[in-house]
């Protein structure tokens, strides 16, 4: 334990529980270990992240037993992004998908008030967190079945819906916070995809992955092989042609992600020297010319398809699905539980120009999960809750 991790156990020592900042060491050490790799983080929670959001500062927290068998031990831990509000020495505190917790605790106070105590003396005016337990889900088959004109996915009911996600709702409401999004209009307000869809791999076999494609996977499979599209593993001086392939997807499907090709090379540079291999850039290639190329994602034993991206000519040999055939194939090798394929759009309206991704994203047999979303909360004193109506209304004008 380094001095610093010591000033910040003894600055947080209430009840059972320290918290305190952490070194990227002893961070990672953490997600490592069995308790943190049950936690199930993800790759915006890892210490790697901090270096790819510019223009925001960050802290490494953890927390964790002072007594018993785990005592000195880490039980749970953030990667907390600040942004400077313009004009003051305020922050903006965001945990994306985070904290890294055990959100199954009934007690969260336990944890939460000291960490919300240490962003406060951080110079935090409010704080936006992403819980990981799901809400609720639907497979693919029902939604297939369920699309029409202006229906959407609240309007279809859920195959399941988690107890865990139900009870960490009520509970943050009981503490003052509040669900982003609820109330207003024009989306469900939160940063990352609310609606992810993830394909299952815990327990299968290649076959049965084979098997849970829809007969137009299967038959697009067949085609890109047919017709000789390669697939193989790309490295950073592939990035440049990532980036402009896109551009042109962004600009036949309607999007706008934002982001420059300096951004993925300092998250590919980042993530890889965190782990080699963390991120992985695949290409297709027909002919030597390189139409389509995705990035994945690794953490412990959850995999991530993050950003896709081809070439509007010769869709017709199927280089996305080779893709992404390929990246469950290696994603079930690594022994991955799940495959998640990220965000899709809560429309299951056929005439609604993205319908295409959830359609296309169904087809791979898996399942539609509504996160818990994420949640926002102004901390204590009058000054942050005059700065955070501000702040809203800023959101809400911009």
């Amino acid at each position: 334990m380094s001095e610093g991790e010591a000033r910040g156990r003894r600055e947080e020592t209430a009840g059972e529980f320290w918290l305190g900042p952490v070194t990227a060491a002893t961070y990672r050490a953490f997600l490592a270990s069995r308790t943190g790799a049950a936690l199930g983080a993800g790759f915006l929670q890892c210490p790697s992240w901090a270096d790819v959001k510019e223009g925001w500062r960050s802290l490494l927290l953890g927390w964790g037993p002072r007594t018993g068998p785990q005592a000195e031990q880490l039980t749970g831990a953030a990667l907390v992004l600040l942004r400077q509000l313009p004009g003051t020495r305020k922050h903006f505190a965001y945990l994306p998908e985070g904290p890294v917790a055990d959100w199954a605790d009934p007690d969260l106070d336990r944890w939460l008030t000291p960490l919300l105590r240490q962003l406060r003396a951080a110079g935090a005016f409010a704080v936006r967190i992403g819980p990981s337990p799901a809400y609720r889900r639907w497979n693919a088959a029902r939604l297939k079945s369920l699309t029409g004109r202006g229906r959407r996915l609240p309007d279809v009911v859920a195959c399941e819906v988690d107890p865990l996600g139900a009870a960490v709702a009520e509970r943050l409401r009981a503490r003052g916070w509040r669900r982003c999004g609820e109330g207003g209009a024009g989306g469900d307000g939160d940063a990352q995809p609310r609606h992810v869809f993830r394909v299952p791999l815990a327990g299968r076999t290649a076959d049965d992955l084979w098997a849970g494609l829809n007969q137009e996977w299967r038959r697009n499979v067949r085609r890109a092989r047919k017709e000789g599209v390669e697939v193989s593993l790309g490295t950073a001086a592939d990035l440049p042609e990532f980036h402009r392939l896109l551009g042109i997807t962004e600009q036949r499907d309607g999007f706008r992600l934002g982001r420059s090709l300096a951004y993925y090379e300092r998250q590919y540079k980042a993530l890889n020297a965190e782990e080699p291999g963390r991120m992985k850039l695949y290409l297709a290639r027909w002919r030597g010319e390189i139409l389509a190329a995705h990035t994945m994602v690794t953490v412990g034993s959850r995999v991530w398809y993050q950003t896709g991206a081809s070439a509007d000519h010769r869709r017709e040999v199927r280089p996305s699905n080779a893709l992404q055939w390929r990246m469950l194939l290696d994603a079930h090798e690594r022994g991955a539980d799940v495959y998640d394929m990220r965000g899709v759009p809560s429309t299951l309206d056929p005439d609604e120009r993205p319908f295409g991704l959830l359609r296309w994203k169904l087809g791979t047999g898996g399942q539609v999960v509504e996160t818990l979303g994420e949640w926002e909360t102004p901390l204590t004193g009058t000054a942050n809750h005059t700065l955070y109506r501000a702040f809203q209304a800023y959101l809400t004008r911009r």
